[in-house]
């Protein structure tokens, strides 16, 4: 996760000093932790397993944790109405720690998806959590889901939203360019034509 630059920001209102600090995130992250179980198309997930996990290898060699990844992610982004394209997701995992559960950023972001380590001590929760796959990717993914709403889905707003980089484009632009040339490919999976077409709208 890159720092946010001390000097040379353009003024802005939504700028933070740090990422993941919105009070409104708190019952977001506890609702995803609470809700933690998922249902999938088996069809759809089958095609998900099939198209990602040779991309992952080269990254991940241990063949359970690659699958529990995949698992966490294809979960995760089809929870309810407000999907999250799976492939962005891959793309944010792939450039916040390289798949590495054990990373850890300077400015102190913890695990695969680099969740501020605040979050388990306000949800009752230990700290260590967030070095496991699944806790970390739920919470990740409910708080780039709630930036993505409130930005309007415009994607690299709610990116450097997520990293604490609002006004600096390099962290989005390495996001959305990993998503596109890399881990494209199954996003629209359980999701109706219309709805897919609609998931994406502003880089």
């Amino acid at each position: 996760m890159l720092p946010l630059a001390a000097q040379g920001a353009p003024p802005d209102s939504a700028l933070t000093a740090a990422p993941q600090t919105e009070p409104q995130l708190r019952q977001v992250v506890q609702q995803a932790i609470t809700q933690a179980q998922c249902f999938t198309d088996r069809f759809d997930s089958a095609v998900w397993y099939t198209l990602m996990e040779p991309k992952l290898r080269r990254y991940v060699p241990n063949p359970d944790q690659r699958l529990d990844i995949l698992r966490s992610v294809y979960c995760e982004t089809h929870r309810g109405k407000a999907s999250l394209p799976p492939g962005l997701v891959m793309a944010v995992l792939d450039v916040e720690s390289r798949f590495d559960p054990w990373a850890v950023s300077s400015a102190g972001a913890v695990g695969l998806m680099q969740v501020m380590p605040f979050w388990p001590e306000q949800l009752g929760m230990r700290r260590y959590q967030l070095t496991r796959v699944a806790a970390n990717i739920h919470m990740g993914c409910a708080i780039l889901r709630f930036y993505l709403q409130d930005e309007r889905r415009d994607i690299r707003r709610a990116l450097q939203r997520y990293n604490g980089s609002v006004g600096h484009r390099d962290y989005a632009d390495r996001v959305i360019v990993r998503w596109t040339t890399y881990w494209n490919g199954a996003d629209d999976l359980g999701i109706p034509r219309r709805a897919a077409a609609a998931t994406v709208t502003r880089f």
